[in-house]
């Protein structure tokens, strides 16, 4: 008989709570900047807003790594660069989305970056999710439709539902694009490129989109820094729990940032439907589905050779 504190459990619960709990925080930091966003566009378009919050990012990451950035190589440059323009896409298109369309809507399109992570994974590089963790991403998605309302949910392929379409492809991108080179990078230097390629491209967007530039505000200061800071922290963290966590399991955590977001709106006075707290309660249901696992004979084998190993 396994006893409840051999390696194994040992080993299980010490993966959960580093590089996965790192996630699960700063999914809560996410969730929280949703109000300050909203205070923010009332002195800003969203363009200028998005260019000015991650050019203060990636000033915050390079003022901490600054030593680090002349060993950048082009390798990290181009991967940073990748990152960055699925970040830019995800942001920009779905800000371009909410001009025409409804904001739950908005939120229910976007959630369709939760099945896409492992859609993309096994139909690009292969990777076919397994059994518990499709039931997650499943449980994950229904939450968030539950979250979004029903009136989210009526497709008539707009422009705007185009656009926020898209840019969930894009958020889904991000989430694979992450992982795919986090192990090969350092951590620093690549958020730095990706912060300041999402500035660049957010700034150059003003232009197409006539988005008129604002008068200087110390709230849209504030705001900036503010949430610059927490992009900063959030990218970083992602960039390093990414190595050693899976692109569909990081999804799941992150599906969780309108419950976190949900807690902070109530905390400020906003009431959640009951059918939006059921969603919540499915989203983290979700994560806890995902981590159970079905053993096949390879974790079998893994699992003797620690438990011997725990007998010694």
């Amino acid at each position: 008989m396994t006893s409840v504190n051999s390696p194994q459990a040992t080993s299980r619960f010490s993966r959960f709570s580093k590089a996965e709990c790192v996630l699960v925080l700063i999914t809560m930091v996410w969730g929280g900047t949703f109000l300050l966003v909203q205070h923010a566009m009332t002195v800003s378009g969203p363009m200028f807003f998005v260019g000015l919050r991650f050019a203060a990012a990636a000033s915050i990451v390079a003022l901490f790594s600054w030593r680090h950035l002349r060993e950048l190589t082009l390798f990290e440059l181009k991967a940073g660069a990748f990152i960055g323009v699925a970040i830019m896409l995800g942001y920009g298109l779905q800000t371009v989305g909410l001009q025409t369309i409804p904001s739950s809507q908005s939120a229910f399109i976007t959630a369709l970056y939760v099945p896409f992570v492992p859609l993309l994974q096994w139909l690009v590089l292969g990777r076919r999710p397994g059994l518990m963790p499709s039931i997650g991403i499943m449980l994950a998605f229904t939450g968030l439709m539950l979250l979004s309302g029903p009136s989210g949910a009526s497709l008539n392929f707009s422009p705007g539902e185009i656009a926020t379409l898209i840019s969930a492809i894009a958020i889904a991108a991000e989430i694979i694009l992450i992982s795919t080179y986090a192990g090969q990078v350092d951590v620093r230097r690549v958020t730095v490129v990706q912060l300041a390629t999402t500035s660049v491209l957010a700034l150059l967007m003003v232009v197409p989109t006539n988005e008129a530039i604002p008068d200087f505000s110390w709230l849209l200061l504030c705001s900036a820094l503010g949430l610059g800071a927490a992009s900063a922290a959030i990218q970083v963290a992602m960039n390093w729990a990414q190595k050693s966590v899976s692109p569909t399991r990081a999804t799941l955590i992150y599906a969780g940032e309108p419950v976190w977001a949900g807690i902070a709106g109530r905390l400020a006075g906003e009431r959640l439907p009951a059918i939006a707290l059921l969603g919540a309660a499915l989203i983290v249901a979700a994560v806890i589905v995902s981590e159970l696992k079905t053993k096949g004979k390879a974790a079998v084998a893994v699992d003797e050779a620690l438990e011997r190993e725990g007998e010694r």
